[in-house]
């Protein structure tokens, strides 16, 4: 039988490392789902139940792997429902392939049934983004789509009308192959020699470190220890700089620690190495800030720089050491490093508190679940609450990964990335930090775990609210309004899609009910009553805050809501106390 071009699809994705298309099958995209189906295995068709989830699940493979993943989308609302997993996955940076299947292309601009334009609906959240109408352009739409996601790091998105992949394939007279150079990229030796000057004319250095510095690890620390400084880095860049560095203070940022804050604004010089870090507020205005990063586009949109250097973390850093003197002056460092012991200690009382029935702290909760998890996990964090107490209570161990939708922000992200993850590393165990609100919105795709049989352990944080909404509204000066949650049953739910659900409504039981789902084989639900009053304090109080928090206390008490303000303070008193 001649080969097809929706053959000619799946051999292309193969070659290039695609293992698995997530997608929901249908018209349009029936054909590439028949070209898989007799691939021999080449690829799976992973049937999600919402296009959204696949999105997210190809965005986390590719996240974690650093290769090329792919979903797709029938015509119209099927590819319509990828938009905001693949913005996701662009914004973080995913190679991710997008098909996004449509009408047949006779009908085009005919307004027929489910049409869309393809090319408008994409053109925001990718970096290449063509429609293939003939058999000659797939091939070479095909390769270059693959070529710019993997090499700018992003998306690319291929509109393929539904009669076009059941039509003979033909040879490009381009190639069709995907090429994957490497390449080395540092800033040139005067910019390392000045870079070197202005360190040595600094004591208070500190260092600050983004995603960029993945693989440079033994570079940083090296680097902190010659030049006596500590070391922050952003969210995403955690678990790669934490783990074995007798230098980190922390985060900083709306997540953040007081410690990862201080010890950037107390520094006469901060260093950028890796990160677009977006939150101008927690940046420091008052020292000199260098920035190196791969992108030289992201130089200075943050901050007004005394240098902005273009080059890979490591490979800039390798070639900067030679340039550097030693420093033996240790005093701001040690000044940070013990400012952070007192940090990490404050953030354990929470933990040694643990709450009360139905009323768990979800700082204990995490405490517990980074204690109890393996050391080579994979965490996924819904956008919100959850991702406040990833980022304070998960630790690095080097081997240990975490994703979460940290620069798009999107809501239900953690079980649809924790599907990728799963099927991508079969291996390892797979931990998925829901929030309620998260969890209800993508909660269909519980049969996607249960179908693929995947071992993920889901960890509702129950607190029957919009957690970070309602406190956004606080400190605002708006009493919270229509953040609460009438949630179901969510382990009765899991149990009726054939997963092993849990409730832990009293602390004392949580330990033990975490051991058992963990132990326990294939997927497991554990829905956790959490505080709902609980409080996630930035790492530096702006007054305007402590107002806005007062003033919608003071309206719920107009509206006669006096217990629940009560309830706030009583949580969170320890909290209070201090920002008083």
């Amino acid at each position: 039988m001649a080969k097809t071009v929706a053959d000619q699809l799946v051999d292309m994705l193969s070659e290039a490392g695609v293992k698995r298309i997530y997608a929901v099958t249908g018209d349009s995209l029936n054909n590439v789902n028949d070209a898989v189906r007799r691939s021999e295995g080449k690829i799976r068709w992973i049937h999600v139940r919402h296009e959204e989830v696949g999105a997210y699940a190809a965005s986390a493979e590719a996240q974690l792997t650093g290769k090329l993943a792919c979903c797709a989308g029938s015509s119209g609302p099927g590819h319509v429902h990828l938009i905001n997993g693949l913005y996701d996955a662009h914004r973080a940076a995913a190679p991710v392939l997008a098909i996004a299947s449509t009408i047949m292309s006779k009908e085009f601009g005919t307004e027929y049934f489910q049409e869309t334009n393809t090319i408008k609906l994409f053109d925001d959240c990718s970096h290449y983004n063509q429609v293939a109408v003939t058999p000659q352009q797939l091939p070479r739409m095909l390769q270059a789509g693959i070529q710019h996601a993997v090499h700018r790091k992003g998306v690319a998105v291929i509109g393929l009308p539904g009669d076009v992949t059941e039509k003979d394939a033909e040879e490009s007279v381009t190639s069709m192959h995907f090429y994957n150079p490497e390449s080395v990229t540092r800033p040139s030796d005067k910019e390392l020699q000045d870079l070197a000057a202005l360190i040595a004319a600094h004591d208070k250095i500190t260092i600050y470190c983004g995603i960029g510095a993945i693989g440079a690890h033994d570079e940083v620390v090296a680097f902190a220890e010659k030049i006596k400084a500590p070391v922050a880095y952003s969210y995403r860049g955690k678990m790669e700089i934490q783990h074995d560095n007798p230098y980190e203070v922390g985060m900083t940022g709306l997540l953040g620690l007081p410690s990862g804050y201080n010890s950037m604004h107390k520094a006469s010089l901060v260093i950028l190495l890796g990160t677009d870090f977006p939150y101008i507020d927690f940046m420091p205005t008052d020292n000199k800030i260098v920035q190196i990063d791969i992108k030289p586009e992201r130089l200075g949109r943050r901050a007004k720089l005394e240098m902005g250097l273009c080059g890979t973390i490591k490979h800039t850093l390798q070639a900067l050491m030679p340039f550097l003197s030693a420093k033996n002056d240790d005093g701001f460092l040690k000044e940070q490093l013990d400012f952070y012991e007192k940090v990490k200690e404050n953030n354990q009382i929470y933990v040694k508190d643990r709450g009360k029935t139905d009323a768990i702290h979800p700082e204990f909760l995490a405490s517990t679940i980074n204690k109890l998890a393996t050391n080579d996990a994979i965490f996924t964090m819904d956008t919100g609450m959850c991702c406040v107490w990833g980022a304070r209570y998960i630790d690095s161990t080097g081997k240990r990964s975490m994703i979460g939708s940290f620069n798009h922000g999107s809501m239900a992200n953690a079980m649809p990335q924790a599907i990728g993850a799963a099927l991508a590393f079969p291996e390892r165990q797979v931990v998925a930090f829901c929030g309620d609100g998260g969890l209800s919105m993508l909660l269909g795709d519980l049969a996607t775990v249960m179908q693929y049989k995947l071992p993920i352990k889901l960890i509702v944080f129950n607190n029957k609210s919009l957690g970070m909404v309602k406190l956004e509204m606080e400190v605002a000066g708006l009493p919270d309004w229509q953040t609460d949650m009438a949630n179901p049953d969510f382990a009765a739910v899991a149990a009726a899609f054939g997963i092993k659900g849990i409730t832990i409504n009293d602390p004392e039981n949580l330990e033990a009910a975490m051991q058992q789902a963990f132990a326990t084989e294939g997927p497991v639900l554990v829905n956790v009553m959490t505080d709902p009053n609980a409080l996630s304090m930035p790492p530096e109080i702006e007054f305007k805050q402590v107002k806005g928090m007062a003033t919608a206390m003071g309206k719920l008490i107009m509206d006669g809501k006096f217990g629940e303000v009560v309830d706030t303070v009583k949580s969170n008193y320890k909290h209070i106390k201090d920002v008083i």
